[in-house]
């Protein structure tokens, strides 16, 4: 089960969930009616989808999601929407999360804090190549470049809607900052003097591996908040007391 995806996993735990939701619902007639508590049900079943994340560690964001599903399912129905807004819906979170399956990155963005803490990892005086995977909406390329003339900053991403949020930023801004919608498995990361990445736990033994292969000696490697199990890293910069937020760096 832990190695599964996590989506995968949570389908699973919500198949488990309805069926034990069921057998508690269905036990000799202690318990409430199956038709008319559906609602009893529905809370019942996320308590326990919600605990089964728990238990399997899942991220924190999880158990709520969890506990919610149903019940949600169950106010939509009751709101009666046209078929048309759960269509939109379902474009637009695509639209935002077009690659999270298969990649298993949802969509974080980083603080200020974390783009003044990189900033401080980066030298001032001499021209650097530098690039985010999975830039989202291009947040740390673009504060980067206006501290860094010296400096070209590009960024990639797969989900459509943050790239094109990226690629509008440097249209009205006048950016120079290159926002690519590629994956960055398929880049060469030896073009770069820094690679930047906040992605996720279940990337980073892939990406650590494709950054050993590529990067040339004397480049950086950096990740926010999640470290590389495989090499204790050369500097770590704890953005403020108390915050998960933790800036990883590997020079290569």
């Amino acid at each position: 089960m832990t190695r599964l995806p996590v989506s995968l996993q949570s389908l699973v735990i919500q198949c488990i969930a309805v069926l034990l939701a069921v057998l508690l619902h269905t036990l000799p007639q202690t318990a409430f009616s199956f038709h008319s508590a559906v609602w009893p049900f529905a809370l019942a079943q996320g308590a326990i989808a919600a605990s089964l994340s728990i238990v399997w560690r899942q991220p924190a964001w999880w158990p709520p999601l969890h506990f919610a599903f149903l019940p949600a399912v169950l106010l939509a129905r009751q709101v009666d929407a046209p078929a048309w807004f759960y269509l939109s819906a379902f474009l637009l979170l695509l639209a935002f999360y077009w690659s999270t399956f298969r990649t298993r990155v949802p969509l974080y963005l980083s603080s200020r804090k974390a783009r003044q803490a990189l900033a401080s990892l980066l030298p001032q005086a001499q021209p650097l190549r530098f690039i985010d995977l999975g830039s989202g909406f291009g947040g740390v390329p673009c504060y980067l470049e206006s501290r860094f003339p010296l400096g070209r900053f590009y960024g990639t991403e797969l989900a459509p809607a943050p790239w094109l949020v990226s690629r509008l930023r440097t249209r009205l801004t006048g950016s120079r900052v290159r926002f690519m919608r590629r994956d960055y498995a398929q880049l060469s990361l030896a073009d770069f003097d820094v690679v930047f990445a906040f992605l996720s736990p279940a990337a980073m033994p892939g990406l650590w591996r494709q950054a050993r292969s590529q990067m040339r000696s004397g480049s950086l490697f950096v990740s926010l908040s999640f470290a590389v199990d495989a090499q204790p890293p050369d500097h770590v910069v704890t953005l403020a007391e108390g915050t998960r937020h933790t800036l990883y760096a590997w020079r290569m």
